[in-house]
């Protein structure tokens, strides 16, 4: 593959995967009340996530295998911003495969285990009911909270801080307000991802809800324009 179409192919990525994101986002919180609802113990959770159904284990699915979009986003950024922070952009582009797998196995809990853990608890007794919410809470704890969470943001914020850095070389492509965007938008979310240990930083966390599709959208507009301008320099 090409350089330029590479780069074409993760900015491509980063626009359709902030689209998808918008959408899923909306539809939990229409049907799920999300993400307020994922603060709620077993009793709470699983009937609301059953009641759902097919569509609603459909879209939590989807929402699953969304971040697969930081594969070709750590790649075509690599390409797009190696000419002046060459090493930090190899690091940044092993962060979004980290941010890629980890925020996988955390969203990916829901339509498999969590789904088997509500029908069992819907036909379940109490006893039964006891043991699928300890379950159920370890589950959210070690693969929502820090595997998901924690270290899926931690990783996919620093794969933006590392390109935003980039963006700010001398020799960048890149608009000079692109870089500082993308670098305030990589700080709210290592700062909003202490969320679940305090709720000082939860404004934080709500307002990166809708700084992070908007990143994804500018970022992923600077690498369609960096791929469109080195294919025009190819051609000529």
């Amino acid at each position: 593959m090409r350089e330029h179409t590479t780069v074409r192919a993760g900015g491509v990525a980063l626009i359709a995967g902030a689209v998808a994101f918008l959408g899923v986002f909306a539809f939990l919180a229409a049907r799920f009340d999300y993400p307020a609802i994922l603060d709620g113990n077993a009793a709470e959770v699983l009937p609301r996530l059953r009641a759902t159904g097919p569509t609603g284990r459909a879209v939590w699915a989807l929402y699953g295998f969304l971040p697969l979009v930081w594969i070709p986003a750590g790649v075509g950024a690599f390409y797009a911003l190696r000419g002046g922070r060459e090493g930090g952009m190899r690091i940044g582009m092993m962060f979004a495969l980290v941010a890629a797998i980890a925020m996988m196995l955390g969203l990916l809990r829901w339509p498999s285990i969590h789904w088997v853990l509500a029908d069992a608890y819907a036909q379940g007794e109490t006893v039964e009911r006891t043991a699928i919410a300890a379950v159920f809470a370890g589950l959210n704890s070690y693969l929502g909270n820090y595997i998901g969470e924690f270290l899926g943001e931690l990783s996919v914020s620093v794969f933006f801080l590392l390109s935003a850095l980039a963006m700010l070389a001398r020799d960048s492509r890149f608009p000079r307000w692109m870089g500082y965007f993308g670098v305030g938008t990589a700080v709210a979310g290592l700062v909003g991802m202490f969320r679940n240990t305090t709720n000082v930083v939860a404004p934080i966390a709500a307002v990166n809800n809708y700084l992070l599709p908007l990143w994804m959208v500018i970022f992923g507009g600077g690498l369609l324009r960096v791929s469109r301008s080195r294919s025009e320099a190819r051609g000529a």
